[in-house]
């Protein structure tokens, strides 16, 4: 069976193509555009294929509330806070949005972003943006779905705490209304995320219920998870990426400093080429070498009409005699001519069972 593929403007998502991988800058800016900037050319000069941003205010992610539900809690980062005041800290300001994407562009990257309510959606579509992400977060809310696919764009989602029925809900409302190619990411939304709970299995698993590029979102703090999923399908990797985690900010704790990018750029490609095709039989570096293989050498003298017997065969290397398994068929038999020590093996100097002995 084939595997699925998507588009990412003009990038195919899997179907056997290289992992595509999207750095994400969420509010690691620290509130400095040039440092956003800088995070771009970071995901560039990494080998990245796509940059990620995230549209919100926090007037439309929650309210300025000192209830104990508006305060964050749960053993995040971000445990004491009101929702409200780290969102107006984390959210990357809309008018730098148009900079951020020319910037991108200009260097070869796909740039997109997360919309987080309509107002996103449509203040986004005026920067033609190649595809939508959607937050594991929101996958349920359905009505930011039908908005998302209502611009027939591709959409990655992620599938964060999300069970079986909230995924296939979540793809049935985007195909429904409209949305173009779909992209599932296999995502722990903890922050960081513990590689004993990526239970990175679950991704060929969701390739052969939903019949999508899968991929992963990936909040732990190394490369390991990554090069694990590609090895188990996955098409997609999404990092966060920061200049330096002593930096600070709201994401800098579970994101990837540029080298560190660039390192797992080369490693889930290196450990998707590594996976290749279903092959047996030498490749084509192998070749040359099967001629150290063992094979059946001649190690004393033999006269014509001598026994072959093991004390004039061997199976030795190299492989330019007969293969080591006629050994059995070989001993016993005698020799159709002299052969000296360090002859190869072949059946024209063996008589068959049935010739008669030369006196």
């Amino acid at each position: 069976m084939d595997a699925p593929t998507a588009r990412i403007g003009t990038r195919l998502v899997g179907g056997g193509a290289a992992p595509y991988v999207i750095g994400e800058v969420s509010g690691n800016h620290n509130g400095d555009l040039d440092r956003a900037l800088a995070i771009i050319d970071a995901v560039a000069e990494a080998g990245a294929d796509a940059v990620k941003l995230q549209t919100y205010t926090a007037d439309t992610m929650t309210l300025p509330c000192d209830e104990p539900p508006f305060i964050v809690g749960g053993g995040t980062p971000w445990d004491g806070q009101r929702l409200y005041d780290l969102y107006e800290q984390a959210a990357t300001p809309w008018e730098w949005m148009e900079p951020l994407f020319e910037h991108a562009r200009s260097l070869g990257l796909d740039v997109f972003s997360t919309p987080f309510d309509e107002t996103a959606i449509e203040f986004l579509e005026t920067l033609d943006p190649p595809a939508y992400k959607v937050a594991s977060f929101e996958l349920v809310d359905h009505g930011l779905l039908r908005s998302i696919a209502g611009t027939g764009r591709s959409v990655i989602v992620s599938t964060g705490m999300a069970d079986e029925s909230e995924i296939s809900e979540a793809l049935d409302v985007l195909q429904s209304a409209g949305a173009g190619d779909t992209v599932l990411l296999r995502c722990n939304s903890a922050y960081p995320a513990s590689p004993e709970e990526m239970d990175l299995r679950t991704i060929p698993d969701m390739q052969q219920r939903w019949r999508v590029p899968i991929g992963l979102s990936d909040h732990t703090l190394t490369t390991t998870a990554a090069v694990a999923a590609v090895a188990l399908g996955a098409c997609v990797i999404e990092k966060h990426v920061t200049l330096a985690r002593s930096d600070g900010g709201p994401d800098a704790a579970f994101s990837l400093e540029p080298g560190e990018l660039a390192a797992l750029v080369t490693s889930v490609r290196e450990a998707h080429g590594a996976l290749g095709t279903v092959r047996y039989g030498p490749s084509a570096s192998e070749a040359p070498s099967t001629v150290f293989r063992r094979s059946l050498f001649v190690v004393k003298d033999v006269a014509e009409g001598d026994r072959f017997s093991r004390d004039n065969v061997r199976s030795i290397r190299p492989g330019n005699g007969l293969p080591p398994k006629e050994f059995a068929r070989v001993l016993g038999r005698t020799a159709t001519r002299s052969l000296q020590r360090g002859t190869p093996l072949a059946w024209e100097f063996i008589a068959s069972p049935d010739a008669p002995e030369r006196r």
